[in-house]
C-alpha cells in the first residue's frame, strides 16, 4: 500500500487523542473507498515510523478498527481492509424499511405505517408493576436468567399464543429477544449457509437486508391480493419461506384458506423445508372472525412463529419472540449454548405480570376500539375520494395502501406531500427486486395519528395532490 494514502492531518496538541484521530481517518477511507477492500494495512512499527506517532497510539486504532469490523487481522501477515457493505451500521440502501431509518425530517401529518397510538398506554398500571418489581424481594432478577427468557414471560405468551391464535406450544419452544432484528438472524443460523429462502415481494426491506447481510441466498416471489402466490414458491428451489399471512406486509393482502393449505402442503414435501410465519400485527382485526396462525393449522412441526409486542403494547420494549418446532429445538441448543437472552429480566418479568392478571388482554381489547374508530374513520374519510383513490388491505393492521389515479408518478407525489408537510410511503420503497411499479401505491399508516385529526389529515394530503371531493347528487325533493 502507498503510505501517502495514510498522511492524515494529525494535531498533535488537538483535543482529540491521536489514537482516536487516526481511526476515524482509516475508518473514513475505507468507507469512500479511498483504501480498496483487500488492501493490506501497513504494520504498526512502519505506520509509526512514517507517521512520527509511537506504536501504541497505532495499535489501539487498529484494535478500534478490528472491533467494528472495518479490517480483518491475519495472524503473522498483518490487517487487512475488510468488505463493507456486510456492516450493520453503514446502510447504503435508500429503500431500508421507514421504521428503522432516522427521521430525514419531522413531519406536521406522519402516515408512517409504524408508528402506534401513544395516548391510550395505561401508565399508571404499569407503573405500579414496575414499582413492585423494583423490590429487594426481586434481588436474584438482578442476575443472569434463562438464555431463551425468562420461564415466567415464556409461560404467559404460551396461553396467550393459544387463546388468541391457535398456537400450541409449549414454554420450551419460546425464544425471547429484543426485536425481529435479533431474532431472524437467530433463526438463519438453524439453516445450513447453503439454504434457499424466499420472501414477498413486495416485503419488509429490513428482513430482506437481514438476509442479505448473512449472505443468505434470497428468492423474491408476488403477492397478489391473496397472500404469497405459492405457485409461484413451487417452482423455485427455495427451503424456507418467510411470509405474513395474517396481514401481507405492505399489501395488507391475508393469505386465502386455499393457500394456507397450499403452503404448509408445500413445506411438507421435504424434512428441510419450514415456513417462517411473522405475525407481526394480527391483534387488530377489523373485519370477520380472527383468523387462526398458520402454526395452528400445521400438524408436521412445520413453521417457526414470530411477534413482538411492538404493536400490541410499544416498539420501545423490544421484545419480541419465536417459536420453534420440536425438531428445530434441538439444533437451537447446539448452535446458541453459549447465549444469554438480550431483554433486561425485569422487563420480562413486568410484561410478564401485566399478562397474568389479564391487562395486556385489557389493554389489547381497548387498543382494538381506539385502532377501529380511526380505521373507520379513515374509510369514511377516503370515500369522499373514490373517484381517484381506492383503498386494499384494510381488514386488519394500522395502515391501509392507497391505488392512487393520478398523471404524476408515486415519486413526485411523495415529493408534493412532503413539501406540504406529509410523510406518506410509496409502496415501490417496499420492493425487493427494484422494479417500478406502473401503479400509483402508498402505504397510509393511521396508528399514530389521533382520531379528530385524520378527517383533516386525509383532506391536507388529497388538497396537496389536488383531488377533489366528489361531489354527491343534491336530493331532488
Amino acid at each position: 500500500m502507498n503510505m501517502d494514502m495514510l498522511l492524515f492531518e494529525l494535531e498533535k496538541d488537538g483535543g482529540k487523542p491521536l489514537y482516536d484521530q487516526l481511526y476515524s481517518g482509516i475508518k473514513e477511507a475505507i468507507i469512500t473507498k479511498k483504501i480498496a477492500v483487500g488492501e493490506k494495512l501497513p504494520s504498526k512499527r512502519k505506520l509509526a515510523d512514517f507517521l512520527n506517532i509511537s506504536q501504541t497510539t497505532i495499535e489501539i486504532a487498529y484494535a478500534q478498527l478490528l472491533a467494528e469490523g472495518y479490517i480483518m487481522s491475519k495472524s503473522r501477515v498483518g490487517y487487512f481492509v475488510e468488505e463493507i457493505d456486510d456492516l450493520p451500521y453503514i446502510q447504503p440502501d435508500t429503500t431500508a424499511f421507514i421504521n428503522e431509518q432516522p427521521k430525514k425530517k419531522s413531519f406536521n401529518i406522519d402516515f408512517n405505517p409504524g408508528s402506534i397510538d401513544i395516548d391510550a398506554f395505561p401508565f399508571q398500571t404499569w407503573r405500579k408493576y414496575a414499582r413492585d418489581l423494583f423490590d429487594d424481594a426481586s434481588k436474584e432478577l438482578l442476575l443472569t436468567g434463562e438464555p431463551q427468557g425468562e420461564p415466567a414471560l415464556r409461560t404467559e405468551i404460551a396461553n396467550y399464543l393459544y387463546q388468541s391464535r391457535g398456537v400450541v406450544c409449549s414454554p420450551e419452544q419460546i425464544v425471547i429477544g429484543s426485536g425481529t432484528e435479533q431474532l431472524l438472524p437467530m433463526i438463519l443460523r438453524l439453516f445450513s449457509e447453503d439454504t434457499c429462502f424466499a420472501l414477498e415481494n413486495p416485503g419488509y426491506p429490513t428482513v430482506h437486508r437481514m438476509f442479505s447481510q448473512y449472505k443468505r441466498k434470497v428468492l423474491p416471489i408476488a403477492v397478489d391480493d391473496e397472500g404469497i402466490v405459492i405457485h409461484a414458491l413451487e417452482k423455485t428451489s427455495a427451503d424456507v419461506v418467510y411470509i405474513t399471512p395474517s396481514h401481507q406486509f405492505p399489501t395488507g393482502a391475508v393469505l386465502s384458506a386455499t393457500r394456507r393449505a397450499q403452503a404448509l402442503n408445500w413445506a411438507a414435501q421435504s424434512p428441510s423445508r419450514y415456513i417462517i410465519e411473522d405475525d407481526y400485527d394480527s391483534e387488530f382485526r377489523y373485519t370477520g372472525k380472527p383468523i387462526p396462525a398458520l402454526q395452528a393449522l400445521d400438524r408436521n412441526d412445520k413453521v417457526i412463529y414470530m411477534s413482538t409486542f411492538t404493536k400490541s403494547l410499544m416498539p420501545s420494549l423490544r421484545v419480541a419472540y419465536f417459536v420453534l418446532p420440536p425438531k428445530l429445538l434441538a439444533t437451537y441448543n447446539d448452535v446458541f449454548n453459549y447465549y444469554s437472552s438480550t431483554v433486561p429480566r425485569f422487563d420480562q418479568h413486568i410484561v410478564a405480570n401485566f399478562m397474568r392478571d389479564g391487562h395486556f388482554s385489557k389493554h389489547l381489547n381497548r387498543m382494538r376500539k381506539v385502532y377501529r374508530k380511526k380505521h373507520d374513520k379513515l374509510t369514511t374519510i377516503l370515500e369522499n375520494y373514490s373517484s381517484q383513490v381506492k383503498m386494499t388491505g384494510e381488514q386488519a393492521g394500522m395502515h391501509v395502501l392507497l391505488n392512487v389515479q393520478h398523471p404524476l408518478s408515486e415519486q413526485q407525489l411523495q415529493q408534493h406531500a412532503n413539501n406540504a408537510g406529509i410523510g406518506i410511503y410509496p409502496l415501490s420503497d417496499y420492493r425487493l427486486d427494484g422494479l417500478l411499479s406502473t401503479q400509483v401505491q402508498f402505504l397510509l399508516g393511521f396508528g399514530g395519528i389521533p382520531v379528530h385529526q385524520i378527517e383533516a389529515s386525509i383532506e391536507r394530503l388529497m388538497d396537496c395532490w389536488n383531488i377533489p371531493k366528489i361531489t354527491l347528487m343534491a336530493d331532488n325533493h
